[in-house]
C-alpha cells in the first residue's frame, strides 16, 4: 500500500514537474493545483488543499523563467502531501500536527531541486550544442533525438527531488514525532498562519510598492463594497 502511495506521488511529482519549464507549462505545477491533484488521488483531497494553501505564496515571486532557479515549490507540496498521507497511517496520527511537521521537513528539502534542476539546465546545453550541429548537417532525427533527452533530464531531476524529500521525511518525521507532537499541539494554529503571511510579504517585497498599494486599497474598497450589498 505505501509502496503504491509512493509511485503514485512520483506520477504526480513527474508530470507536475514537466509543467513547471518542459513540457505544457498550464499551471498545474504550482502548490494550490499539484498538491490537491497528488492527495485526490490517494484519497485524501483535504490534505492536499491545505498543504497547497501554505506552501503557494511561499516561492509564487520566484518563477523558473531564464535562468532563474528558484526552490522546487512543486516537489515539496507534492512530496509534502504523499509523506502526510502515508506517514499518518504508519503512525496512527491525524490532524494538523503531523502536516505540518511533514511540510518543515520538505521545505528545505527542497532547496535541492536547485541543484538538480542546475545540472538538467548544463546537461541540456550540451545537447542543444549537438542538436545545432545535427540540423547544420541535416540530421532531423538526431536533433529530434537531443530534444527528447533534454525533456528526459528535467524529468529525472524533478524525480530526484521528489525522491529525496520523501526518503528525507520517512526518516526524520518518525525520529521527531515523539518529540514535537505536544508543541506542534500548542502552537499549529499559528503555523499554518504564518506559512502564507510568509508568503505574502514576501511578494510585496517583491512588487512596486505604490502598486501594491493601489491594488490593496482597490481590493479593499471592492470588498467592502460587496458586504455593503449582500
Amino acid at each position: 500500500m505505501i509502496a503504491t502511495d509512493l509511485l503514485i506521488g512520483g506520477l504526480v511529482s513527474l508530470v507536475c514537474g514537466l509543467d513547471r519549464m518542459a513540457l505544457l507549462q498550464i499551471m498545474i505545477s504550482r502548490p494550490l493545483v499539484a498538491a490537491p491533484l497528488a492527495a485526490w488521488l490517494l484519497g485524501e483531497p483535504l490534505i492536499g488543499l491545505q498543504v497547497g494553501v501554505m506552501v503557494e505564496l511561499l516561492w509564487l515571486a520566484r518563477l523558473p523563467v531564464g535562468a532563474a532557479i528558484p526552490p522546487d515549490d512543486t516537489q515539496v507540496s507534492v512530496a509534502g502531501t504523499v509523506l502526510t498521507i502515508i506517514l499518518g497511517k504508519v503512525l496512527h496520527a491525524q490532524g494538523l500536527e503531523l502536516l505540518l511537521l511533514c511540510l518543515l521537513v520538505a521545505l528545505p528539502l527542497g532547496k535541492l531541486g536547485q541543484y538538480f534542476d542546475h545540472l538538467a539546465r548544463q546537461y541540456n546545453v550540451r545537447l542543444l550544442l549537438q542538436a545545432e550541429t545535427a540540423l547544420a548537417t541535416g540530421n532531423l532525427f538526431v536533433a529530434e533525438f537531443q530534444h527528447l533527452r533534454g525533456i528526459l533530464s528535467f524529468s529525472l531531476a524533478a524525480l530526484g527531488t521528489y525522491a529525496v524529500i520523501v526518503t528525507g521525511g520517512l526518516l526524520l518525521v518518525p525520529l521527531l514525532w515523539s518529540l514535537v507532537q505536544q508543541p506542534l499541539v500548542l502552537s499549529a494554529s499559528w503555523l499554518q498562519l504564518a506559512l502564507p503571511l510568509v508568503g505574502v510579504a514576501v511578494i510585496l517585497g517583491t512588487i512596486n510598492v505604490s502598486r501594491a498599494l493601489t491594488l490593496f486599497c482597490a481590493a479593499f474598497g471592492m470588498a467592502f463594497i460587496l458586504m455593503w450589498l449582500v
